[in-house]
């Protein structure tokens, strides 16, 4: 079977795209950047940007299923650089799965796509998307999900949408990279109570998420439904965060900031920088400031159902793994 993964060279790209040439797919992958030491695997390496509606026909030619995984995400950038890639990126791929027949897709969410400021304790698919957004990340998100699972049954094409929480591990250049940093110089607080608990996904445990996805469709299982996917338990966000500092040998966290305190400097921060766009992406906003101090973790009884998902990476274990492989 020949898939194609967009942003196959990514972090959770490279996951997925490492996880099915060891199973034997054909894989073709969709990305910026050569992937030379996957080309060496076997991939097929396609260069360009899911915004170019071209490129992606023309990777997904002769496939049976799309992984759609890229995306623009972070917290700071313009409107139109997000709903670029984020929202007519995903339609080319919609629209490229019916042009050259295909019949999967398998669509990256986030849980962002239903942020409305409040915290979410146990909540499972059932929640409406999101509204107040304070990002544009999780606003487009939101639109190409919907997309994605309106065009289930369109042109026999079958969608699923999954929607891991915070991705780590191995690989990682993003989130343990920059709590690391922002600790080491004495920049990292805990914002609000620091009581919080919130969902992670080890990265090992989303590759496998999207596997298992592929075949619930290909068995006519389950379509056109989202699906939180996570390491099954909620941590205490901070007690993470300081478990993870002090394997890397950096002081614990005890300096706190209130929630309301956050989120006035982040709404000020964010004014400022839009003025002046030189200075780059604020180091607090009000999305940040809440997305840290309240409770976001979810239901995974649908995922465990539907799919028969099941971590297959403990926190513990992939923690682990994590300090013996991680270079600071």
């Amino acid at each position: 079977m020949r898939v194609l993964i967009t942003g196959g060279g990514g972090f959770l790209g490279r996951y997925i795209v490492n996880m099915l040439l060891d199973l034997g797919y054909e894989v073709n992958i969709l990305g910026r950047s050569p992937q030379p030491d996957l080309e060496k695997r076997g991939a097929r390496f396609f260069q360009g940007d899911i915004a170019n509606k071209a490129i992606v026909l023309e990777a997904s030619k002769g496939t049976e299923a799309i992984f759609h995984v890229a995306a623009k995400a972070g917290i700071w950038g313009s409107w139109k650089d997000y709903y670029e890639v984020n929202v007519v990126g995903t339609k080319n791929v919609i629209e490229a799965c019916k042009a050259n027949q295909v019949s999967y897709l398998v669509y990256t969410s986030t849980p962002s796509v239903v942020f409305n400021r409040q915290a979410f304790r146990g909540d499972d698919e059932s929640l409406p998307y999101g509204q107040n957004w304070l990002c544009h990340y999780a606003h487009t998100k939101a639109i190409a999900e919907k997309m994605v699972l309106d065009s289930n049954d369109q042109a026999g094409l079958k969608t699923i949408a999954l929607r891991p929480h915070l991705i780590w591990g191995v690989g990682d250049n993003h989130l343990v990279p920059r709590i690391l940093s922002q600790a080491r110089r004495g920049k990292l607080r805990i914002i609000g109570m620091g009581d919080n608990k919130v969902d992670i996904t080890h990265v090992s445990n989303a590759a496998h998420a999207h596997f298992l996805a592929l075949n619930a469709l290909i068995d006519n299982q389950v379509s056109g439904k989202a699906y939180f996917i996570s390491q099954g338990e909620p941590v205490n966000l901070w007690d993470w965060v300081n478990t993870l500092l002090e394997r890397f040998d950096i002081p614990r966290l005890h300096k706190k900031i209130s929630f309301d305190a956050a989120f006035f400097i982040g709404a000020l921060l964010e004014g400022v920088h839009k003025i002046v766009p030189a200075l780059g992406e604020p180091r607090m906003t009000r999305f940040i400031a809440t997305e840290l101090s309240k409770d976001h973790y979810f239901d995974i009884s649908a995922a465990k159902y539907d799919l028969g998902y099941q971590p297959i990476v403990s926190t513990e274990a992939g923690l682990d793994e994590l300090v013996k492989n991680l270079k600071i």
